[in-house]
């Protein structure tokens, strides 16, 4: 099982502490570098940011968001990344939200699995340098009756072949991304309840597309907060406001992804009342909601140990890829949750 490392949302007055997470662990072997976007720091420019001061870890978007870019223009992003990097980008991609795709981008939030099928039939057949002609129901290139004609992509990716991801939670999406996908960007995901939330649905879509798991990139991200067990209970409640912020007030009360994934883990009545308190305003209420169970089962808490028999878990269950989300106030704290992941896996006898 590799290891992955996730910058999160850059800007947050944490710019030098991520790219220096970043150098340590590119000198680390930890596997892939992502970054994300929201509204704020777009990911593209991280990470050549962090493609330009690393050697051999490779770089991924996680997510490049859907409604925030036309598919040939995320094409040329990929392509342009790949052969800055030398070889070393990954391609993320996800629909986003409704009220950031609504709300930010102006894009309706509407058919995500067509979209992104769509999508992403578009970006590899702009990334193999064909010229480029599509005709769908979200996208039709070129625009009929007009000068457009088929263009072909200029820029030569390092590679024939970029991998592409997709953040998926819902069985819909996770089966879609077993067919058209290398691999599957997962979020709050329990190694207990992975084949049931997720893995069972990737593997139908591989099967529908006449493929097997061999190759596909299981990938999710778990917060890693380091420290000694007996400190696993307050450890927890560290990621009580983040949990609640997904779980109660991402999206929304009809179309919470996050909500949906919680109630499939057996949190239905807990997943409720922290929607409920947290769409009321009542923030601290919905963080005190929070199961520890649900945040111990998707996070790596405690000792090196510790975490090292729960990534035997993850590994056990189909976790290709585990990605790290280090926690710390300080450089130096994060920094050693980063060490402290390389230390656990190898005790896990997973390197």
């Amino acid at each position: 099982m590799r290891l992955g490392i996730n910058l999160g949302y850059w800007g947050a007055g944490m710019d030098a502490d991520n790219l220096a997470v970043a150098r340590e662990a590119d000198k680390l072997g930890y596997s892939v570098c992502w970054a994300a976007e929201a509204y704020g720091s777009d990911a593209a420019t991280v990470l050549s940011w962090v493609a330009a001061q690393t050697e051999r870890i490779d770089i991924g978007s996680a997510i490049f968001q859907i409604p925030a870019r036309q598919p040939a223009m995320t094409a040329m992003t990929a392509a342009t990344l790949d052969s800055l990097s030398g070889g070393r980008f990954r391609l993320g991609l996800g629909v986003s939200g409704p009220q950031v795709s609504e709300g930010w981008y102006g894009v309706k939030f509407d058919k995500p699995l067509a979209r992104t099928r769509e999508y992403v039939e578009i970006v590899r057949k702009a990334m193999s340098r064909e010229r480029l002609s599509y005709e769908g129901e979200h996208w039709t290139l070129p625009l009929p009756g007009g000068p457009g004609k088929p263009i072909k992509l200029t820029v030569h990716p390092a590679r024939e072949h970029i991998p592409v991801y997709i953040a998926a939670i819902g069985p819909k999406n996770l089966e879609q991304t077993g067919e058209i996908a290398e691999g599957a960007l997962l979020i709050f995901p329990s190694a207990e309840h992975i084949e049931d939330t997720a893995l069972q649905y990737i593997r139908a879509g591989r099967q529908k597309a006449g493929l097997t798991m061999d190759g596909f990139d299981v990938c999710p991200t778990l917060p890693l907060a380091l420290g000694d067990d007996s400190t696993v209970s307050a450890l927890a409640d560290t990621f009580r406001p983040y949990t609640a912020l997904y779980v109660g007030g991402m999206g929304s009360r009809k179309r919470n992804f996050y909500n949906q994934l919680a109630q499939r883990m057996g949190y239905e009545k807990e997943a409720a009342e922290i929607q409920d308190k947290y769409l009321s305003g009542d923030k601290e209420g919905a963080a005190a909601a929070v199961p520890q169970q649900l945040i111990d089962s998707t996070a790596l808490l405690g000792s090196v140990d510790r975490i090292a028999d729960r990534m035997q878990a993850y590994a056990a269950a189909g976790v290709t890829t585990l990605t790290l989300a280090p926690a710390g106030f300080t450089l130096d704290e994060r920094l050693a949750a980063l060490r402290a992941g390389v230390e656990a896996v190898e005790r896990a006898g997973l390197a």
